[in-house]
């Protein structure tokens, strides 16, 4: 794994923002640019525009945090949890000699 993935992801859930979105995604997969912020709104008080969570989202999908795929004109946000699985791997797994760096 390349380090300025790995430094990009945790810049990524360095903002509370856009690890609330994560949350809301990993409580319920598939949902579009709406249904997030009203979630935000409704669960957390958070008065964010539309553009505002828009950018959030395109930040989290850059690293690959999150997928989309469109439907018709609907455009739905999946977790993807890969990139914090391969983090988490590298510091979780036994040391050996063919895993020095």
């Amino acid at each position: 794994m390349v380090w300025f993935v790995v430094d990009d992801v945790f810049k990524a859930l360095a903002d509370p923002t856009r690890r609330l979105i994560l949350d809301e995604l990993a409580e319920r997969d598939g949902q579009s640019l709406f249904e997030i912020c009203a979630r935000l709104t409704t669960k957390h008080g958070l008065g964010l525009s539309r553009q505002a969570i828009s950018q959030h989202l395109a930040v989290l999908e850059s690293v690959g945090l999150i997928r989309t795929r469109r439907e018709g004109r609907y455009k739905f946000h999946d977790l993807n949890t890969e990139p914090l699985e391969r983090i988490a791997a590298r510091w979780l797994r036994p040391t050996s000699p063919e895993n020095s760096p």
